[in-house]
């Protein structure tokens, strides 16, 4: 019991940050701490670095990084699918 309510602590503490640590930022991602410096040497994700050493990220961006290269549902695709028969075009430009 005691376990599930310092959880929770962890997580309302983590919904109030805007600026994360690597700790913060993997525990709202999922990803190791390891994947996340593989992410910030390659430059793949956005983060700060203010002092040369430690690495910060904004909430905002990585939200954003994390919905980047949505995939569409069925049907979604479906109606992209219609639309194309019935005008010739894809969305957002012309064939």
């Amino acid at each position: 019991m005691e376990e599930k309510i310092d959880q929770i602590l962890i997580y309302s503490l983590l919904a109030a940050k805007n600026v994360l640590t690597l700790e913060d930022a993997a525990l709202l991602t999922g990803l190791s701490k390891s994947h996340l410096y593989r992410l910030t040497c390659t430059h793949q994700i956005p983060y700060y670095k203010p002092n040369g050493k430690q690495i910060y990220f904004d909430r905002v961006e990585l939200e954003a990084w994390m919905k980047q290269n949505r995939v569409a549902t069925r049907q979604e695709s479906g109606q992209q699918a219609i639309n194309y028969v019935i005008t010739g075009k894809q969305k957002g430009g012309t064939l």
